[in-house]
Order: structure tokens, then C-alpha cells, then sequence
């Protein structure tokens, strides 16, 4: 990380890009500490955050649950399994004409791209996980005639907790770059619409220091979505491993 500093202070400096396309490290440190004290500063960052936050949880909620309902049923997994390999390629960004057709620059327009591209991110590690469950204690759970939820609770949830954590991190991720993306394209009101308006602006420094940002917040999503993940599967014999 130092190294890159470096690097970026120094390759403007030294003539190699021009520093109105590529500004100091400093330069943009000072020009973030500047858009640190403003209000439009705070108001995108957290109209980032709601927007990521809101998109990542009913994605999270919707995959869960259809995912342990698709999985556990076969019927449904083989009359559904043909729709979803059809949807599931189609790239959120296809889908922006169509969002802002109906809702324009509001916030539900990017919410639609966060919430499409993340709930395949889960839905299809649920599956993988409610795939993976012995089906010796699947047997057993139905000769005690268990009912669903029990069985749900006893013998699928705790077997198919591992991928949805992974679901979990992975679609965090994919959340927040849908998030920024979409704010950059449709004019969602966020951190992704005031790095447009700074670059078609000319205030290059200020735009660096916005994508600054977006990388921290990545960082520190990334951080979170793991230790939520050792959190909830320290029980789990890869993590006990991993603490040891």
C-alpha cells in the first residue's frame, strides 16, 4: 500500500502522466479532507451506505429463504432450475434502461440493479448449500417426521450456514460496486454521482479523492462481511482451524 503512495505522488511529479489527468497523492488527500468538511460529502456517502445497506439485505432475505424452499423441494428445483440459468447471466447493467424508464434518477432505480445482482450471489449459494446436505440425516429427519421448519432448523440451516455466509461477503461486494455504478450511470443521488460531477466538472483532484473513498468503503466492507463470517461459523471446524 505504501509503495503505491509513492508511486502515485511521484509519477506526476516527475513528468511521466500529466497532472491534470493524474494529480500528486497529496493532491488528492487534500482535496478529500476538503470534501470532508462539507455536507454534500456526508449526504452521498450516506445515501451510498442506505442504498447499499437497504439493496444487500432483501437480497440477502430473498435468497435465503427461496433458496431453502427451491433446494429442499425437487419439483420446485427442476421447474425452476431452467429460469434461473436463464435470468442469472443477464448483467445488472442491461437492466438500467428499464429502471430508469420506470422510476427515473430516484433511488429505486439503482436499488433494482443492487438487488438483482446480489441475490444471485446468494441464491445461488444457498442452493450449492442445500445441495450438500447428508441425505442420510435428511432421511432421518423425515422418518422422525419432522416438520419442515424443524427440519430446516436441525438439518438444512446448519449445513447450508457456511455458503450463505460466503453469499454473504460475496454479494456484500457486488452490492456496493452495483451501488457506486449505478449512482455513476443514472445520477442516483450518492458517492457514484459527485465523481461524475467532478470528473465532467474538471475537478479531478476532488473525483480521485471520491474514488478514494469508495475503495476505503470496499475495504472496510470486505473486513466486516468477514468477521460477520467467523463470527457466525466459529463453530464451524474451518474457522476453529483458522483461529488455532
Amino acid at each position: 500500500m505504501l509503495t503505491l503512495v509513492v508511486v502515485l505522488e511521484l509519477v506526476p511529479r516527475v513528468g511521466f502522466v500529466d497532472e491534470r489527468f493524474l494529480p500528486p497523492f497529496s493532491s488528492m488527500v487534500s482535496a478529500l479532507a476538503q470534501q470532508a468538511g462539507t455536507q454534500t460529502f456526508w449526504a452521498a456517502l450516506g445515501a451510498t451506505l442506505t442504498g447499499w445497506a437497504i439493496g444487500l439485505i432483501i437480497a440477502l432475505v430473498a435468497g435465503v429463504v427461496l433458496g431453502i424452499v427451491i433446494g429442499s423441494i425437487p419439483v420446485v428445483r427442476a421447474a425452476t432450475n431452467s429460469t434461473i440459468e436463464f435470468l442469472r447471466p443477464i448483467p445488472s447493467v442491461a437492466l438500467i434502461p428499464l429502471a430508469v424508464l420506470l422510476w427515473g434518477t430516484d433511488m429505486k432505480s439503482t436499488l433494482v440493479l443492487v438487488i438483482y445482482a446480489t441475490f444471485w450471489q446468494v441464491l445461488l449459494q444457498v442452493l450449492y448449500g442445500v445441495r450438500d446436505v447428508d441425505p442420510v440425516a435428511r432421511e432421518t429427519a423425515r422418518s422422525y417426521r419432522f416438520s419442515p421448519l424443524t427440519t430446516v432448523r436441525t438439518v438444512t440451516w446448519p449445513t447450508a450456514l457456511p455458503y450463505v455466509m460466503t453469499g454473504f461477503r460475496l454479494g456484500a461486494a457486488v452490492a456496493l460496486i452495483l451501488e457506486i455504478t449505478g449512482e455513476l450511470v443514472i445520477g442516483t443521488p450518492g458517492l457514484g454521482k459527485e465523481i461524475g460531477v467532478a470528473q465532467s466538472s474538471g475537478a479531478v483532484p476532488q473525483m480521485y479523492a471520491l474514488v478514494i473513498v469508495t475503495g476505503l468503503i470496499g475495504v472496510v466492507v470486505n473486513l466486516v462481511a468477514r468477521w460477520g463470517e467467523r463470527r457466525a461459523l466459529r463453530w464451524h471446524p474451518s474457522i476453529r482451524a483458522e483461529v488455532s
